[in-house]
């Protein structure tokens, strides 16, 4: 597989909520199914720093360093020779709209443009996106260094789905790979979650907004590679 796109992923905040499967389920692409951990299905609202991004080994100019936060959540493909689990996006929002047209009219993929920023004060960081509807917060504050999460656990399964999976229609689903090492986890001291899901992700998601997490998670990430995707035609 060839490399389509390279960067560095920092800073991830993880907020973890169990919904129901049919809340999710127009959104799961033909070949796959939900993937639950213990028997729950999760979704996961993911903000972080897209850093030193590279297209085709290439730098594209304003476009190198920027926020974004996702709603995704979990999915698995069965092969001959393995079960690939892997995420897929509700919404993607990021500041840069190049990045927003390409994404949706060359991949299909949800994304949208609105205004972002993010600070960093020691161990504190705040992840702001807006638009005309709604203003959207996350605050948290680190503390001591967790690791690696342990094998089988929960945080494993949040960070470790290695694959990415669009709906492109009724009979295709594109499939692509996320490579990076296994990422180490923060501790979580304190946390503001001021987000509007109904405005933002669809009135569907309003519960969220009264809603605690079930886990929140803070990864330092890593350089990460995506690599071109391939259409799975399924009848």
């Amino acid at each position: 597989m060839n490399k389509f796109l390279t960067a560095r992923w920092e800073d991830l905040v993880m907020l973890n909520y169990e919904v129901k499967p049919i809340l999710l389920q127009e959104f799961v692409p033909n070949g796959t199914s939900i993937d639950f951990y213990n028997g729950k299905c999760y979704a996961s609202l993911v903000a972080f720093k897209f850093l030193d991004t590279k297209v085709l080994g290439l730098s594209v100019p304003f476009h190198t360093d920027f926020e974004e936060v996702n709603l995704r959540f979990y999915v698995a493909r069965e092969t001959k020779d393995e079960v690939r689990r892997g995420v897929v996006f509700v919404k993607e929002i990021v500041p840069k709209a190049a990045i927003t047209f390409v994404a949706r009219t060359m991949y299909g993929e949800p994304y949208e443009t609105w205004e972002m920023s993010h600070e960093e004060d020691g161990n504190q960081l705040t992840y702001k996106w807006s638009d005309r509807s709604c203003e959207n917060r996350i605050h948290v504050e680190g503390g001591e260094n967790l690791g690696v999460p342990d094998e089988g656990s929960h945080a494993e399964f949040i960070i470790e789905h290695y694959w990415g999976y669009t709906k492109r229609g009724p009979n295709r689903t594109d499939e692509y790979k996320v490579e990076h090492p296994k990422w180490e986890l923060i501790e979580i001291d304190y946390a503001e979650i001021e987000v509007d899901f109904a405005n933002t992700y669809g009135k569907r998601f309003d519960f969220l907004s009264r809603s605690e997490p079930d886990s929140m998670l803070l990864a330092k990430g890593s350089e990460i590679s995506v690599y071109k995707g391939e259409k799975l035609r399924i009848r």
